[in-house]
């Protein structure tokens, strides 16, 4: 056991011992209840006002008969100045005595400003809320050791502002999306997590019994189809805020749980809604973030421009030097891919498809080095088998993709509403599965029955929170945006 274990330990035990103390005092450690006039954001702002407040003790310095603590909320902190010119002797040995950092303390009295103008509360009342066992880390701001950041992340919320910053400006995220969707025709609806075909998107899922009904069943990896069929029974705009999961591979921009908004708005196509989420998207970070402007590894990024677009099809046709669209035998592809010194045959080991390799050598080739938001347009339609098929050109699809930070942020296209055309895509679907491909979707039965009783046209896009957050707040992981992340 090491020395700051031994520190940590002795100090529960001074803490138990107060507890104990304060019990045989006929004080009650854990109080019910505290009548609070204001939040400490407000109180800042009633200066030669009498206020009642409360908070976590995060500093504390007694200096004989006067002193000064910090009590801080998620939202703001305060000073408060303690001294024996306001409290009786009793109280204030009590004070000295019994409140230690971590505490949530309640304070009634006036706001004034220091000499220095320092916002404060002279204290008349403190009040004992609830004890604390453990002290708060004394340089938590220095620890290498990310586990206890992701692991005990109220520690990290407490004791270092970006991360307050990160997780209210979430909220706000939150908020404003449902709001927004809502002030344009969207209803929010609710899909089922647990289903039965995996269906939404290419990816590989989580796979559960439900013993009840004796049968296998997945998590979703989208909600796509369930809120197509919506559009199906009626709805005009619809939308889902919510969680997926996709039990791939963990790195810095990749989580098996994420958060993502699907919207879907009939009578749209693709570039109706590349339009709305523009103006979406650049009001959102002037009402959450501020700005529309943010530093991402060194660089200042505005999102309130033109944004660059990419030809997908043409910028692999340059890096390929053939049409690829004609290529439909594996082998061939990847020789292609090994000519032109891409990749060598070994790391085109695992692609079981024609899809697989060519978002193999996109990700690695094209979207990996792409830092500014940028729209990639003109895909390939065996990549987004739920996509509708462009009219002139049946290779590929009218979706587009934004991309910023090497990472995909937002998915969007018209969607293929044509039940005969999306049964053969989810067919050949199935014959790259049974070829070893498990990132593929199945014959969604139920889903194709909605679409035979007719869907009117559909545009849908999906945005993913977790990474947005992550680009605008430069965060080296996007552990560092979720909550409480799965570890290990």
């Amino acid at each position: 056991m090491d020395n700051t274990q031994n520190i940590s330990n002795n100090e529960v035990d001074v803490r138990r011992a107060k507890i104990d103390a304060l019990q045989e005092m006929g004080e009650i450690p854990y109080k019910a209840k505290f009548e609070r006039t204001c939040t400490i954001a407000e109180a800042r702002e009633k200066v030669g006002e009498r206020v009642k407040l409360c908070g976590r003790v995060i500093f504390k310095r007694v200096m004989g008969k006067f002193g000064f603590l910090h009590i801080r909320d998620i939202n703001a902190k305060i000073q408060v100045s303690v001294g024996r010119n306001e409290l009786d002797e009793e109280a204030y040995d009590f004070y000295k005595k019994m409140v230690d950092i971590a505490d949530f303390v309640g304070i009634e009295g006036e706001v004034y400003l220091t000499q220095t103008g320092e916002v404060t509360v002279k204290a008349e009342k403190v009040t004992l809320l609830s004890k604390t066992l453990r002290p708060l880390p004394e340089k938590f701001h220095g620890l290498v050791d990310t586990e206890t950041k992701y692991r005990q992340r109220y520690l990290d919320i407490i004791t270092n502002e970006q991360s307050r910053k990160v997780f209210l400006t979430r909220s706000k995220i939150f908020s404003f999306i449902r709001r927004y969707l809502e002030d344009n025709g969207f209803i929010e609806v609710e899909t089922p997590i647990l289903q039965s075909a995996v269906s939404g998107a290419s990816a590989k899922p989580f796979f559960t019994h439900h013993n009840a009904l004796d049968i296998e069943m997945n998590l979703r990896i989208a909600t796509e189809c369930h809120l197509k069929q919506c559009i199906a029974a009626g709805f005009d705009r619809v939308f889902e805020l919510g969680k997926d999961f996709r039990n791939e591979g963990m790195d810095p921009s990749h989580l098996q749980e994420f958060t993502q908004v699907e919207w879907y708005a009939s009578y749209w196509d693709f570039e109706d809604n590349l339009k709305f989420f523009k103006d979406f998207f650049v009001k959102m970070m002037k009402e959450c973030v501020g700005t529309t402007k943010v530093t991402y590894q060194g660089q200042e990024i505005e999102f309130d421009c033109e944004w660059e677009k990419i030809d997908y099809v043409a910028r692999m046709r340059e890096l390929l030097g053939c049409d690829f669209l004609g290529i439909d035998d594996i082998d061939e592809f990847k020789k292609v891919i090994v000519d032109r010194g891409l990749f060598g045959y070994a790391e085109l080991e695992e692609c079981k498809s024609i899809r697989t390799l060519i978002d193999y050598v996109y990700k690695r080739k094209i979207r990996e080095g792409i830092l500014k938001p940028t729209i990639i347009f003109n895909y390939p339609a065996v990549l987004m088998p739920l996509a509708r098929i462009n009219d002139k050109d049946d290779r590929i699809i009218d979706a587009f993709q934004i991309v910023m930070g090497g990472a995909e942020l937002v998915k969007c296209y018209s969607e293929l509403v044509n039940p005969i055309t999306q049964r053969k895509t989810l067919e050949a679907q199935l014959k790259e599965k049974m070829a070893g491909d498990d990132e593929t979707m199945d014959v969604d039965e139920e889903f194709l029955l909605a679409m035979e009783h007719g869907m009117p046209p559909i545009s849908g896009l999906g945005f993913g929170l977790d990474r947005f957050l992550q680009f605008i707040f430069d965060c080296p992981n996007i552990r560092d945006v979720v909550l409480f992340p799965i570890m290990r």
